[in-house]
């Protein structure tokens, strides 16, 4: 089932989704969900009729036979066809049966297609349809619409052209194509380079895509729209052709499909041409018209065929800051001459309804929940395409406003609301204040849609946001009309909220119900307040949120942007006193004041905190029944010990509740304006010390940890975006920022977060630069928008910079183009910003939001030369902030004379939406028990979990999705690692291209995934390509960060691998430098570098060098595992081997310069597997510790059966020597002693199976994986573990007998997180699950 927009017939459906092009692309992409045939109970069927070549399909028995017509409507074979229904035995079906329930359908079964007379409307949609697939999409079309293309596909193709059996797949023998000689590597990636990498590198250089003409016209006749008599006989519309060998005619559209009729220019025939067919597929027509239009349409569907992943549209725009721009570069499209762009304003859709509609479909089976997910991806990706085109319009001026009021206007088109808030309202700090407003009203209602089984009946109206040329919009769907029962004074239909009086109704009841279940998932407390009467009004949420019951029967909250609670570091309040514990302790300045009043508290710092009470309260309680006599006394003696130190634990920690564990926060506390009742006072005080907390909580342990992260972690932040993932995980909002610089030049790791401060600064230079631009950019008229975007660019990227030459020209561009408007001076003003005068603005705005104590310095150079940053780096996080789009070309920034960014390479400015996810719960869920199967070595499990996960993003969202990507990604890894490199390979080709277009062509991610595909390359003999993906990430993480960050080690480390002779000596060096300079001489990573810098040295002839380096790796192995280590005795033999090569060389040169082999000794020759595996090691595929512990075990476990069968030879040795006559008697004690044997044996296993289970945490602490890193995750940061649980626990019961463990467990169960008392026999991994949700 997909994307239902009130048609109950598929001609009607088809139609009213086919004028939206994202929508278009959606629905006919459908069969991807259905291709899919691994495991999944598909079946073959076969398709033929309507003029199309018989095709077999994929199906599957649950379709309904509108998902099957979709599918097939998607196919090549059928393309553009349209209109075409499906007929078995002669029988039409019926549009809303399941294919399963059709009389007589089987695999195998021949299925019919029918053509179905047109309507208007069908007869639209399929104009569309074949607009659509004669504008020959080209690979640089993404660019021309802002979004960010697939380079995989180019980078991966050789000059030679395919042949015809190639053109299936060109990716599936690119091994074949490869040049035998790997290509060197460019001078600006070579380490030690000066030179920056050209930004033509980053894309394609082919800027346009060489395709074929069709017609030289298709438009409306001039005869458009038919006369009434014409109607009547059925006439819907004329079509004007112009083929390429010159024939102009006139096109009828009519229920029977097309014809040509006898119209000329000057004469209005309708009566259809002689000798001419009726077509219903308008191609047809075409191609009977014009020999070279169906030569050239031939050529189109015999095209070579791209992955799915690299046509599909994905559900949200990636914005891309480079584009192309030439005189050729933009298409000509029949739609606007068709009138088919006129269509989707008149046809608005009611948002609100198709995304209820879609949340309220069953989710019963599991077919069901995918359907469902399916349904609501697309339908919030098709609200934010529409959210984007009515951005466009409204600040275009092409929509007029519904009121009359200029301080506030309002606009509705294409179905949503759009509204630009006053900035009336001082207490929220001005216009600052109102968008931090937007934004947390966003994640209010991500939150509340977030919500899973009952409380999914909680509803909230669908929510964007959409900043484009300086103006934020709020987005919204039309609300629903409001129904209930008429109340004196109270709105009609408002249930809920802080104006509401006392009201007693059903609907009312049940809507308490749904919020204060909500309340319990959002960790929110019920609490009174005092209302506009002076009466006690409980409350579930802030006073500001309002519940009322829409017209469509339905319970909807409003106004939640205040759910979570308040951020006390940022709140001064006189009569409160609100302190927190670092102002009294090291006076750093907090609380202080923020720029608005709007400082709430994430998410993910309230689960974070919640755990860390609760980690406080188990803590708590062994240490009062410690001091009660003991843990197992007082599990023995009664029950009131227990439930004493159970209370007093409670009372410690500050949960709400006495008597269990129950920690929530009330939102209302320091909100201005809000009185409690005498009853609430102790409440009151309870929160606001928990809110003090939380806040010294980010201090102590967020910003900590997360500074930990970014030496230790897998995923180091590259860019804006990932810092402020990482940061968002830790639950620290941005307005830290300041005080992460603070913390980290405190620290003794200072020099090794040196890639974290650089990030930082860039991005508060860019934030503080976004809201000058927002207020800049909007005063300038739009001739004058370039101008005025590259002027401003200038001035932030060239010191000094002068504004009288680029003012001047501004001015003879406004003059030649016609449109002064109000005046050179008026229109021109924005060209009076200077350099400096934009770099003070800057700083003043950094220092009154982060409290900078050091400050930016007088210009970006200072921080270019203090702290590295890359004005390049800095110009790319300004474009994808402000939605600016640059011509792809090299820019200077050191010549003063001249801009370095002139009007012409100002492309565009797009829309940047922020908008709410939708969630994709089960094939999440698959993947999280990948992962924990993974953490456990069952890869075996882990394989088969990863692979119905990915099955399930796939049925979801096409695999087009960030969660899809890492599953994909982690499956790659998973199969490489049970020795499949070519699956690995297919997969990994799969998500580049995923990352490429989801995330982003430069995304750090898809840096990362360039160099996995490199190593499964590699492995498959594919050394050149190989190398030409790390080449392509060295460029790439040189462009966004530089070469100063912790994985440009891992990348040299992979050329260094893979090259050969000095190149790769020179890359192994650089990995090692790196890394010694951001993790210390002595890290596991450093000693892992210095072992292959080691063996390469040998390779080279070069044994002293190489035995001094391996002196150093056998140190740190030594000091970090110890003698008896397999690392270690593993570099105690190469040490020895080259030791004794060293020796041998020495003494052949004493001898008088006898020869020795030029080869070296085959033991010093590290072959093609231990490359192999090296590079596993390096790219944190592969984990030293996890195979060397299992032969660890193995080896034991072999000494132990040798034993045990030495001591049973023993035995049957001494019983031969027994009398005869008891060798019956012998012989069932051997029998008896066999058994036991093998009991032991068994047990032995177990007992090998268990030591190896419980040495998993142990790991986790002393090992390294590929990246160096400290050996807790399996791969780059997607496997999550649970050691803070288990050392919960271990320490609880430490020392206390299994009995009293038991016991200990049962209380501590009892006293569950936010009082789920019936869950006492769950286990841990449940309480922490509940944890993080509550």
């Amino acid at each position: 089932m997909h994307l239902h927009i009130n048609a109950s017939q598929l001609n009607g459906y088809e139609s009213d989704l086919l004028f939206n092009p994202v929508t278009l692309n959606i629905l006919y992409s459908a069969d991807v969900s259905g291709s899919k045939s691994d495991d999944d109970g598909s079946f073959p069927v076969k398709i033929q009729g309507a003029g199309v070549d018989a095709f077999e399909l994929q199906v599957n028995g649950f379709w309904l036979v509108q998902d099957t017509i979709m599918s097939v409507l998607g196919r090549e074979e059928v393309a553009p066809r349209t209109s075409l229904t499906l007929a078995l035995s002669g029988v039409t079906l019926d549009l809303l049966a399941e294919l399963r329930d059709v009389k007589g359908f089987k695999a195998g079964v021949t299925l019919r297609l029918v053509e179905e007379p047109y309507s208007h409307r069908s007869a639209q949609a399929h104009l569309a349809r074949v607009q659509e697939m004669l504008r020959a999409a080209g690979p640089q079309d993404c660019l021309m619409e802002g979004r960010s293309p697939s380079v995989l596909h180019t980078l991966t193709q050789t000059p030679a052209p395919p042949t015809p059996h190639s053109s299936k797949n060109r990716r599936a023998n690119s091994k074949a194509e490869q040049s035998a000689e790997a290509p060197p590597p460019p001078a600006y990636i070579q380490p030690g380079a000066l030179e920056r990498p050209p930004l033509t590198t980053l894309l394609p250089n082919n800027t346009h895509s060489e395709h074929s003409s069709y017609l030289l016209d298709l438009s409306l006749s001039c005869w458009n729209t038919p006369p009434g008599f014409r109607k009547l006989q059925g006439d819907f519309m004329y079509i004007s052709v112009h083929t390429l060998e010159g024939k102009q005619c006139d096109i009828t559209s009519c229920p029977r499909g097309f014809y040509v009729n006898r119209s000329t220019l000057d004469l209005f025939d309708p009566r259809p041409a002689s000798s001419t067919p009726v077509c219903h597929c308008l191609t047809d027509l075409l191609s009977h018209l014009s020999p070279q239009f169906k030569h050239n349409l031939s050529a189109l569907k015999h095209r070579p065929s791209l992955p799915a992943e690299e046509t599909l549209s994905t559900p949200d725009r990636t914005l891309s800051w480079l584009g192309i721009s030439s005189i050729h570069s933009h298409k000509s499209s029949f739609s606007g001459r068709l009138g088919l762009d006129q269509e989707l304003n008149t046809q608005a859709p009611d948002w609100n309804k198709e995304i209820q509609a879609a949340r309220d479909l069953p989710q019963r089976s599991l077919e069901e929940r995918l359907q469902r997910d399916r349904a609501l991806l697309q339908v919030n990706s098709a609200f934010v395409s529409a959210v984007t085109q009515a951005a466009e319009k409204v600040i275009d001026g092409l929509v007029d406003p519904l009121n009359d009021s200029r301080e506030e206007p309002a606009f509705l088109w294409g179905g949503v609301f759009m509204s630009v808030p006053a900035h009336g309202e001082e207490w929220l700090g001005g216009e600052r204040g109102h968008r931090a407003a937007q934004r947390l009203e966003l994640r209010g209602v991500q939150g509340y849609s977030d919500l899973e089984g009952d409380l999914q009946n909680l509803h909230t109206i669908p929510t964007a946001l959409a900043d484009y040329r300086g103006v934020r919009l709020s987005a919204q769907a039309l609300a629903p009309g409001l129904q209930g029962p008429e109340q004196a004074e109270v709105p009609n239909g408002l249930l809920y909220g802080f104006s509401v009086g006392p009201l007693e109704n059903p609907a009312r009841r049940k809507l308490l119900e749904l919020l204060a279940h909500s309340a319990k998932a959002l960790a929110l407390q019920r609490h009174a307040v005092l209302g506009t009467t002076g009466h006690q009004l409980p409350l579930f949420t802030s006073v500001d949120a309002q519940g009322i019951l829409g017209a469509d029967g339905r319970y909807y909250l409003l106004d939640v942007y205040r759910t979570m609670p308040a951020d006390t570091n940022f709140l001064v309040e006189d009569g409160d006193g609100v302190v927190t514990e670092q102002e009294a302790a090291a006076g750093d300045g907090f609380p202080r004041r923020y720029p608005h009043a709007l400082c709430r508290l994430r998410p993910e710092l309230v689960k974070a905190f919640i755990q860390h009470k609760h980690d406080q309260f188990s803590a708590c309680v062994k240490a009062l029944m410690e001091e009660s006599g003991g843990v197992e006394e007082c599990m023995n003696a009664c029950v009131s010990r227990s439930t004493d130190a159970v209370r007093g634990a409670c009372k410690d920690v500050g949960s709400v509740s006495d008597i269990i564990f129950e920690m929530r926060f009330n939102p209302n506390v320091f909100s201005p304006g809000v009185q409690f009742p005498d009853s609430e006072r102790d409440a009151v005080a309870l929160q606001k010390r928990l809110l003090k907390e939380s806040a010294s909580f980010i201090f102590k342990e967020q910003i900590p940890a997360f500074m930990n992260d970014c030496i230790q972690g897998p995923d180091v932040p590259m860019d804006g975006a990932t810092l402020r993932q990482a940061l968002h995980q830790k639950g620290i909002n941005l307005r830290y920022l300041g005080q992460v610089i603070l913390s980290i030049s405190q620290s003794d790791l200072k020099d090794q977060l040196r890639h974290i401060t650089r990030l930082v600064f860039t991005e508060i230079v860019v934030r503080c630069a976004q809201r000058l631009f927002n207020g800049y950019i909007q005063g300038v008229e739009t001739s004058n928008m370039s101008a005025a975007v590259s002027h401003f660019l200038c001035c932030l990227l060239v010191p000094h910079f002068s504004s009288t030459s680029n003012g001047e020209e501004s001015k003879k561009r406004s003059r030649r183009r016609g449109r002064g408007g109000g005046g050179a001076t008026d229109s021109t003003s924005w060209s009076t910003l200077s350099g400096n005068e934009l770099w003070s603005l800057i700083c003043q705005d950094a220092q009154e939001t982060y409290r900078l104590k050091e400050g930016l310095g007088s210009n970006v150079d200072n921080l270019v030369e203090q702290y590295g940053l890359q004005k390049i780096s800095l110009l790319r996080e300004m474009c994808l902030k402000t939605g600016i789009q640059l011509r792809l070309k090299e820019y200077t920034f050191d010549n003063r004379n001249k801009p370095p960014i002139s009007p012409d390479d100002v492309l565009n400015i797009l829309p940047v939406i922020k908008h709410v996810t939708m969630t994709t719960a089960d094939a999440t869920k698959k993947f999280q028990a990948a992962q924990s199967s993974l953490q456990k070595g069952l890869l075996e499990q882990a394989y088969e979990k990863l692979k119905e996960a990915s099955y399930l993003f796939g049925r979801v969202c096409d695999d087009l999705h960030s969660e899809a990507c890492h599953c994909l990604s982690l499956l790659a890894k998973v199969a490489y690692l049970q020795g499949r490199p070519a699956e690995a390979r297919s997969v990994q080709l799969r998500v580049v291209v995923i990352s490429e277009r989801v995330l982003g062509f430069d995304h750090p991610n898809t840096i990362r995934q360039y160099v996995l595909l490199a190593v499964y390359l590699f492995a498959g003999g594919e050394a050149a390509l190989a190398q030409r993906c790390l080449y392509r990430a060295k460029v790439l993480l040189l462009t966004v960060h530089g070469g100063d960050h912790p994985y440009t080690a891992v990348i040299d480390a992979s050329l260094g691998l893979i090259l050969q002779g000095e190149q790769s000596l020179q890359y192994l060096q650089s990995a090692l430098k790196i890394t010694s300079s951001f993790r210390g001489d002595a890290d596991l990573t450093a000693a892992l570098i210095l072992h292959l810098l080691a063996q390469r040295l040998c390779v080279s002839g070069d044994y002293r060098g190489g035995m001094n380096l391996e002196k150093q790796a056998h140190s740190i192995f030594q000091n970090k595992w110890g003698e008896d280590h397999p690392q270690t005795k593993c570099s105690s033999e190469f040490l020895k081997n080259i030791t004794q090569q060293a020796v041998r060389v020495e003494r052949s040169i004493r001898q008088g310069g006898v020869e020795l082999c030029d080869a070296p000794p085959e033991s010093l020759t590290p072959s093609l597997d231990t490359t192999l595996e090296q590079l596993a090691l390096v790219n944190g595929i592969l984990k030293t510790s996890y195979s060397t512990r299992i032969m660890e075990f193995k080896e034991k476990l072999k000494e132990k059966k040798a034993a045990e069968e030495a001591e049973k030879a023993k035995s049957q040795s001494t019983n031969e020597k027994e009398a005869s006559g008891l060798q019956a008697n012998d012989g069932e004690a051997t029998g008896a002693e066999k058994t036991n044997g093998e009991q032991a044996q068994e047990a032995t296993e177990e007992n090998a199976e268990s030591e190896r289970g419980e040495t998993d945490g142990v790991e986790k602490s002393d090992q390294i994986n590929v990246n160096g890193d400290i050996d807790s995750h399996q791969h780059n940061g997607d496997c999550p573990t649970n050691n803070g649980e288990e050392e919960c626990q271990s320490d609880i019961t430490n020392g206390v007998s299994t009995e009293s463990q038991s016991k200990l467990t049962n209380i501590m169960m009892s006293a569950v997180v936010n009082g789920n008392e019936s869950d006492v026999s769950e286990g841990s991994g449940d309480v922490k699950k509940r944890v993080e949700t509550e």
